[in-house]
């Protein structure tokens, strides 16, 4: 056992890596220009990730009637941004792929510092849980290896070695495809106990109107054409279960009530997620998969 979950994190990493790598082989210094000078994209997507789909998260578990275990997990994953999924989805969805990997990796980094102070609020306000702690440092690390590096090595390429970054770029985006598939049928096959333990509660529902809902709040909280809209929505869709694991390791003692509902949440969301940008990529069969807004 120790040995697959070693293996399946090892997988997890690559797929992070080869996403993130495969978004800078295809990504400009004049299109992130054009992403990172659009002040209202900017605040827009802060707004959305760090303040309304946390309040959704809240919200939701609240009209639900949660028991403490699911609306903690529900509470925590409202409360990552920056998933490395919602890369993936942006390719997925032949989206502005460009916008999507740096909006990612943004949200990323600054929600290592956001989540602690968010969730611990919310929670402390809904008299649920105890106090979230983490070591801001190490996420930040986290992002920056993972999600930071493989990208900036992507796009060094593609400015001073394009045919390099050419010719990579097809088996990047293989290596991620198939981890990518690796990584969700592990996740199934290693939390299907616990999802099964919650098909009789709300917690399944909560995290998929949660990932519904984001996708409505980051696609209306944007700006540009569809295109990039609906890739903002695909990025507050999907959360990081990397500080939502730490604190449940951290806070809660890697409760099992707390990480089975963590699981579900977080799987439900893909299992929403996933479907709405396969239907935009059909809509969209025609049209290359570019980083250009369109």
């Amino acid at each position: 056992m120790n040995t697959l979950h070693l293996l399946f994190n090892a997988v997890t990493v690559i797929f992070i890596a080869a996403t993130m790598f495969a978004a800078g082989l295809g990504a400009t210094v004049a299109a992130l220009r054009g992403i990172f000078t659009d002040v209202p994209l900017l605040l827009l997507a802060l707004a959305a990730n760090m303040v309304v789909i946390p309040l959704l998260g809240w919200g939701i578990g609240a009209l639900f009637g949660l028991p403490a275990a699911p609306f903690i997990a529900l509470v925590l994953v409202a409360s990552s941004p920056g998933g490395p999924f919602g890369a993936k989805l942006a390719m997925v969805q032949n989206g502005d792929v460009v916008a999507g990997a740096a909006m990612q990796v943004l949200l990323a980094t600054v929600g290592s510092l956001t989540f602690a102070p968010t969730a611990n609020g919310i929670l402390t306000a809904a008299e649920v849980g105890r106090g979230v702690s983490l070591d801001v440092a190490a996420l930040v690390r986290t992002v920056a290896l993972l999600q930071l590096v493989p990208f900036v090595i992507g796009l060094l390429l593609s400015r001073y070695a394009t045919s390099t970054a050419r010719s990579w770029h097809p088996t990047a985006a293989g290596v991620s495809n198939v981890t990518f598939l690796i990584v969700l049928a592990g996740m199934l096959l290693g939390n299907w106990r616990d999802v099964l333990a919650l098909l009789g509660s709300l917690t399944l529902l909560a995290g998929f109107v949660l990932a519904a809902a984001a996708f409505a709040v980051g696609t209306l909280l944007a700006t540009g054409p569809p295109v990039r809209r609906t890739t903002m929505g695909s990025i507050a869709s999907v959360r990081n279960a990397g500080p939502a694991l730490a604190a449940v390791g951290i806070a809660f003692g890697n409760e099992p009530a707390v990480l089975g509902a963590l699981a579900s949440v977080l799987l439900s969301g893909l299992a929403a997620a996933l479907p709405i940008a396969a239907v935009l990529s059909r809509r969209r069969s025609d049209i290359p998969a570019t980083g250009e807004t369109r």
